[in-house]
C-alpha cells in the first residue's frame, strides 16, 4: 500500500508535467476511439454469421439493382423449393425512390432517398434495430403501427427530419428526381427513426409506391412509368443457417424464374462488404496506418514525459537505493507512475469521448456508404483504459530501465 501512495505522490509531485501529458494521451486516445467505434461497426455489419442469417437478392449484372417487382412473390417462398428444404422464415421486399423537396436545387439536404416496405416487416427484418433498447423499439413500433394503417406516411431519418425543419405531423411533397422523374409524391411525416438507425433513409408503405405507377399511367394516356417493370431493389430472406442459405441460393440463381434479368443471391454481410469496396482503401488507412501511428505516439508522449522524470530525478532514486529499494522496485515505480498516468487519462478520454458523441452530438456524423452517424461503444471505455495504459507501458519501460540502472557512487560523486 505505501508503495502505491508513493506512485501516486509521485504523479502528483508535477502537476504541469503530468497534466500536459494526460492532456496530449487523452487527445490521441479519444481520436482511436472514434476510429475503432467506426471499424467496429463496419466489421460487425459485414462480419458473416453461421445461424439465423439474411440474405440479399439483387440484379446480377446491374447497379443499381432493378428487378421485376413479380420477383417477389416467389422469392418470399424461396424460389423453386426441392422437397425437403425448408423454407426461409421471413422475407422483405426494398423498393428504392429519390425525391426532392425542390427539384431546381438537388443537393444532399434537400434530396430524400426513401425504401417502400411492408411495415409489419420492419423491426424484424430491418438490420440493426434489433439492437434497440425496449423504450426505442416501443416507440419506433408506434410509427410502424401509424405506417401500417395510414398509406402515405412516411418514416424519416433524423438527417432528413433536421434538414427539412419538418416536425411529426407535417406533410412534405416530394418530386422524383433521376430514374424516378415523374413520381410526385406527398406523404405525411408519422416519425423518424432513433438515432444513428437509417439516418438518410426514409420508409414508405409499399402499396402507396406502387399505386403512384397505377396514377402515373392515368396521367399519361396509359403509358406506363420507365421503372414501372423494374422497381425491385433488393429482396431479403431470413434463414436459419447457412447450409439452408446455400440450398435457397442455389435454387434462386438457378430458377428459370430469374433469368431475365439474371440474378444473384448472396449473404447480407458480403452484400455489405461489397457495398463498401469503393471505402476499401480508406477503412485499410484508418485501420492499419492512422490508429497504430495514434497508438505509437501515445507511447512516444509518456516516453519523453517519464525521461525527463527520471533525469531530474537521479538523486532521488539513489537515495532510495541507500534507503534499501532494489532495482526492481525502482523500476516497478516508474513503470507504475507511467502506468497510472496513461490509465487514468485513457479511461476519462473514453468516458468524455462517449458522452460527447452518444449524450451531446447524438452521434459520430461520418457519412460512409449507406452509414451517416456512428455512436461510441460502452466497450469504449475499457478501450480507452487498455490503450492508456497499454502504450504507457510500452512506453515508460526504457526509462524505467535507465533508472533501475542509475549507480548510486556515480550520482554522488557529481553531487559532490
Amino acid at each position: 500500500m505505501k508503495f502505491l501512495l508513493l506512485i501516486f505522490r509521485n504523479v502528483r509531485r508535477n502537476l504541469i508535467r503530468s497534466s500536459l501529458t494526460a492532456l496530449g494521451t487523452m487527445v490521441l486516445v479519444s481520436v482511436v476511439t472514434l476510429f475503432w467505434s467506426v471499424l467496429g461497426l463496419l466489421d460487425l455489419v459485414t462480419a458473416a454469421k453461421s445461424e439465423n442469417l439474411k440474405a440479399m437478392v439483387t440484379e446480377r449484372w446491374s447497379v443499381p439493382s432493378r428487378m421485376p417487382f413479380s420477383y417477389a412473390t416467389t422469392l418470399a417462398e424461396g424460389a423453386a423449393r426441392n422437397p425437403g428444404d425448408a423454407r426461409p422464415a421471413d422475407a422483405m421486399s426494398w423498393q428504392f425512390y429519390a425525391g426532392c423537396l425542390d427539384p431546381a436545387k438537388l443537393t444532399r439536404e434537400n434530396m430524400i432517398f426513401t425504401i417502400a416496405v411492408d411495415p409489419r416487416k420492419i423491426l424484424s427484418m430491418m438490420e440493426g434495430l434489433d439492437s434497440l433498447s425496449p423504450a426505442e423499439k416501443d416507440e419506433l413500433q408506434v410509427y410502424i403501427d401509424r405506417l401500417a394503417q395510414k398509406r402515405d406516411g412516411i418514416i424519416l431519418g433524423r438527417n432528413h427530419l433536421e434538414n427539412t425543419n419538418k416536425r411529426v405531423g407535417e406533410r412534405i411533397k416530394l418530386s422524383g428526381v433521376m430514374t424516378w422523374k415523374g413520381l410526385d409524391l406527398e406523404f405525411e411525416i408519422i416519425g423518424a427513426f432513433p438515432p444513428g438507425r437509417y439516418d438518410t433513409l426514409a420508409a414508405m408503405h409499399c402499396d402507396y409506391y406502387n399505386n403512384a405507377f397505377d396514377v402515373y399511367e392515368r396521367n399519361n394516356r396509359g403509358r406506363k412509368h420507365p421503372m414501372a417493370e423494374r422497381n425491385l431493389s433488393i429482396m431479403w430472406l431470413k434463414v436459419p443457417d447457412m447450409q439452408v442459405f446455400g440450398r435457397v441460393a442455389s435454387q434462386i440463381e438457378n430458377s428459370p424464374l430469374y433469368r431475365s434479368p439474371a440474378v444473384k443471391c448472396e449473404t447480407a454481410s458480403s452484400g455489405f462488404t461489397s457495398f463498401l469496396e469503393p471505402f476499401r482503401d480508406l477503412i485499410w488507412a484508418v485501420r492499419w496506418l492512422l490508429a497504430p501511428a495514434c497508438l505509437v505516439t501515445i507511447s512516444l508522449v509518456i516516453a519523453i514525459a517519464i525521461s525527463i522524470s527520471v533525469r531530474e530525478r537521479h538523486l532521488e532514486l539513489a537515495v532510495l537505493k541507500v534507503l534499501g529499494f532494489r532495482p526492481n522496485q525502482i523500476l516497478l515505480l516508474v513503470l507504475g507512475e507511467a502506468v497510472l498516468l496513461g490509465t487514468l487519462a485513457g479511461l476519462a478520454s473514453a468516458a468524455l469521448t462517449y458522452g460527447c458523441i452518444n449524450w451531446w452530438a447524438g452521434g459520430l456524423k461520418f457519412p460512409i456508404g449507406f452509414f451517416d452517424r456512428f455512436l461510441i461503444p460502452t466497450a469504449a471505455l475499457w478501450w480507452g483504459a487498455a490503450m492508456g495504459g497499454g502504450a504507457a507501458l510500452a512506453g515508460s519501460v526504457l526509462p524505467a530501465w535507465s533508472a533501475r540502472s542509475v549507480k548510486v557512487a556515480e550520482v554522488f560523486s557529481k553531487v559532490a
